[in-house]
């Protein structure tokens, strides 16, 4: 647990923006150990613009896009390469399987799932930045626009949802709960001389509230 209150203190010493690409790291070594099987990919790329694009169709030629594949096997493969490569030069591997439904399946729920976070990520930015809480620029509002319409659900209901788990990582982000999940982090250091009843309502507190919705 020590080591857990740890990782997040570091986690609240960086900026929001840092925190993204943390988060973005975490996910990626999450996605590489998922229990999916298929034979399907998911694309992730940045385009100059900086705009976050993730699909399942393969990039414009000549974008150097990562590739997250859903294996047959237990677990999942990450690459990075171009769209339109043809793999190593003489192979002489079969041509993969079409994609069951199934595996088709568990591909749509995985780019959902980072659509989403890519989503949430760029609203809660965008309140952050347009609140005039801290300096900006025209691009990076653009940037953050373009990639929220492109990841963020065009069902209302589903936006709905989307928009309230911004609000949520607003929140999470916020100096009164960078504060309490430090203040948690002391508590449980090794000799801290805190009640346990003080310590699983520390815990309550930022479990209910400070909690971000993304990985």
């Amino acid at each position: 647990m020590q080591t857990q209150f740890l990782r997040r203190r570091m986690l609240d010493r960086c900026s929001s923006r840092g925190l993204a690409r943390i988060l973005g790291a975490l996910l990626g070594c999450s996605i590489a150990f998922l229990p999916l099987t298929g034979n399907a990919q998911v694309y992730r790329w940045v385009d100059q613009d900086g705009v976050i694009h993730l699909s399942s169709e393969k990039p414009p030629p000549g974008v150097k896009a990562e590739r997250i594949e859903i294996q047959r096997s237990s677990s999942s493969k990450r690459t990075t390469s171009s769209s339109g490569s043809s793999g190593s030069s003489g192979s002489n591997r079969p041509a993969p399987a079409p994609a069951s439904p199934q595996q088709v399946a568990a591909r749509e729920d995985l780019l959902s799932q980072l659509k989403t976070r890519e989503c949430v990520i760029a609203l809660e930015a965008l309140e952050r930045k347009t609140g005039g809480t801290e300096p900006t620029s025209a691009g990076e509002i653009k940037r953050l626009k373009q990639t929220a319409d492109l990841n963020c659900s065009q069902d209302p209901v589903r936006r709905l949802q989307q928009e309230e788990m911004a609000a949520k990582l607003r929140v999470a982000n916020s100096p009164s709960c960078v504060e309490a999940r430090n203040r948690l982090a002391d508590m449980t250091v090794a000799g801290a001389a805190f009640p346990r009843e003080q310590v699983r309502a520390q815990q309550q507190f930022v479990d209910e509230h400070c909690t971000s919705p993304v990985r």
